[in-house]
């Protein structure tokens, strides 16, 4: 039976996979940036920005990923060694994806005429813009993902985060040898999203291969449902949980765009890439301690246990994240100098507080892993509603007011407010002397 001592280390073991890819990916995509905004300039830069973004968030309104319930159901398949459940609960999930990646893809592209010149885009960014949703189907790669976490192959997803960067690089370099300008770098992003989407897929079924097979799907897929209780409120559930955590952050740039032009846009995204350093570290914290947690309340094990697992990871979490807080205080106006020359330096008025803003988002991804482990994504969906909703409302006052260190101010309340939300329902559910996961309550 797991140990929340030995639960921590695994977590970090995972944590660590991640990062050795992760780290690699955060120098990579630094490079591509510099070469991006120093070829363009802020407005053209802030297009590009603006279309990427603008197509990621219509993805995630309507993409349906499959990874919880992989993970969740699959430990427990895992646990009975029950493979052919396990191979039809992947084909299940994996189709409602790939399902909703091609609505997201159409959806984008029909809306882009219509939201490009509110955001500024020049006609040829609207026009590039209806191939562009194609790069709707770089969040089409969840169900792969769930199933190398449930595997323990964090090395290779850890691998497959420098496959976009990489292709990123390669593209701006192209782009700006050739003076290709903002179409070039576009179709640049374009093809580094098609094989970020393609990748993970490949990586999915080579690990795949031997442990399932066809002749596990010969009674078809209705029965899904059924073998897994509560699978749908679960989906829908945490689906909508990762969709809202989201959204105030691919919003942001937007509501920038929109009230300030898409040259600020393009100053926030360089403050916004500079502190993904911590954003970064915290979304692989919550995939790194899902798989672990789901083995845990696969087990049976809960309540104290577990608060102490995961106060102990985030709180080396925490640790790890406040020099690199420091350092951006005391020199990201220099630092966006450097990633996009002298007319990127209102950027660094507002790192400081979107650094403080991650931070304390740090704790948010483990304690919904640790909510969906126990089977209530529902309490996780809530804490995201409120923060999300209050975080929006409270944007354009604060963008009018403050300008871009608006932006970073609500990034910090935001952040404050779904933990202590999180945290709360947390200790609310597992507060019982033997706690234990709810199988079917979303």
């Amino acid at each position: 039976m797991a140990e929340p001592s030995g639960a921590v280390a695994r977590i970090y073991g995972n944590l660590g996979r991640l990062l050795g890819g992760k780290a690699g990916a955060g120098v990579l995509s630094l490079a591509y940036m510099v070469i991006a905004a120093r070829a363009l300039g802020r407005a053209d830069y802030g297009v590009l920005v603006l279309v990427h973004t603008y197509v990621l968030t219509v993805a995630g309104i309507i993409e349906f990923p499959g990874w919880h319930a992989v993970v969740r159901y699959g430990a427990e398949t895992l646990a009975r060694g029950d493979a052919p459940r396990l191979t039809r609960l992947m084909a299940y999930a994996g189709g409602v994806e790939l399902a909703c990646g091609v609505l997201a893809v159409a959806a984008a592209a029909a809306l882009a005429p219509l939201v490009g010149p509110e955001l500024g885009w020049p006609p040829d960014a609207v026009a590039f813009a209806l191939p562009y949703s194609l790069a709707a189907l770089a969040t089409v790669r969840a169900t792969p993902a769930g199933y190398l976490q449930l595997k323990g192959r964090f090395d290779l997803l850890g691998a497959h985060s420098l496959v976009a960067p990489l292709t990123r690089l390669g593209g701006a370099a192209v782009a700006a040898a050739a003076h290709a300008g903002l179409r070039g770098f576009l179709v640049a992003w374009l093809v580094a999203a098609l094989a970020e989407w393609a990748s993970m897929w490949v990586l999915g079924i080579a690990i795949a291969r031997g442990r399932h097979c066809r002749q596990h799907l010969a009674g078809g897929l209705a029965a899904v449902p059924r073998e897994n209780p509560g699978l749908w409120r679960f989906m829908w559930g945490a689906n909508t949980d990762v969709t809202l955590s989201e959204l105030a952050g691919r919003l942001t740039p937007l509501a920038i765009g929109w009230l300030l032009g898409p040259a600020a846009a393009g100053v926030f995204a360089v403050a916004q890439r500079a502190t993904a350093v911590i954003a970064q570290p915290a979304q692989l914290l919550g995939q790194a301690s899902y798989a672990e947690l789901a083995h845990l309340a696969a087990a049976g094990r809960g309540g104290a246990a577990m608060r102490r697992a995961l106060v102990r990871a985030i709180l080396l979490a925490l640790a790890a994240a406040a020099p690199v807080c420091l350092g951006l205080a005391l020199f990201g106006e220099r630092l966006a100098v450097l990633i996009g020359g002298a007319g990127f330096a209102a950027a660094g008025a507002v790192m400081t507080w979107l650094a403080l803003g991650r931070a304390a988002q740090l704790a948010a991804p483990p304690l919904s892993a640790a909510l969906m482990a126990f089977g209530r994504p529902g309490l996780s969906v809530w804490a995201n509603i409120i923060a999300g909703l209050a975080a929006l409302l409270v944007l354009p006052a604060l963008l009018d007011g403050l300008g871009f260190v608006g932006a970073g101010v609500q990034a910090l309340l935001q952040g404050l407010l779904v933990v202590a939300l999180l945290g709360v329902a947390l200790v609310q559910i597992t507060e019982a002397p033997g706690a234990a996961p709810h199988r079917t309550e979303a």
